[in-house]
């Protein structure tokens, strides 16, 4: 029997696993596709960290020319927001009049995703959607809802597929609520 993995003495319960991942990303790929003009290049804005798997499995399902670009902010410390959102690294990428996709690892009180978005839009994009993989409702704090949502999920820390507890669990190929007990 497979051990049950652990995260700094907690254990761990597999929520989503890695198949069920894959297969709906490759759906996403497909919703994706037919949001944007035909043919046309397509930017991927990955927010980091947690996004950066994600971003690789969904550019690799979708078949058009695609450009990648990544921006880094965040509200998190430890298990909980902060509140406080700070960019620590902006796009390389000129945006203005390009077919832009935000991807993020989770949508959870909304605030950090709702600054980037905010920032990107001043860029003038021609075309901005939003694309997160796991979507927590129940923690937003602000009005805000993503585009494309890879899956819904309960009020519950996790981790693995790139999300992590401080730095820790992004190498786990599921997805993995942590139990506090």
């Amino acid at each position: 029997m497979e051990k049950q993995p652990t995260i700094r003495g907690r254990r761990l319960e597999l929520l989503i696993p890695e198949e069920e991942i894959k297969r709906r990303i490759r759906e996403l790929a497909e919703e994706i596709e037919k949001s944007f003009p035909p043919e046309e290049e397509l930017l991927i804005v990955g927010l980091l960290k947690g996004s950066f798997i994600f971003v690789s499995d969904l550019v690799r399902e979708i078949k058009r020319p695609v450009l990648v670009d990544f921006i880094s902010a965040s509200s998190y410390s430890g298990t909980e927001s902060s509140g406080n959102v700070e960019i620590k690294k902006d796009l390389d990428t000129d945006i203005k009049d390009k077919n832009v996709l935000l991807v993020d690892d989770i949508l959870d009180t909304g605030r950090t995703f709702k600054k980037v978005l905010e920032l990107l839009q001043t860029r003038e994009p021609k075309i901005l959607k939003t694309c997160v993989l796991l979507d927590k409702p129940s923690r937003r704090v602000e009005k805000i809802e993503a585009d494309f949502v890879g899956f819904k999920i309960p009020d519950k820390f996790v981790v693995g597929y790139g999300l992590d507890w401080n730095e820790l669990g992004r190498n786990l190929k599921g997805i993995y609520g942590v139990i506090f007990d």
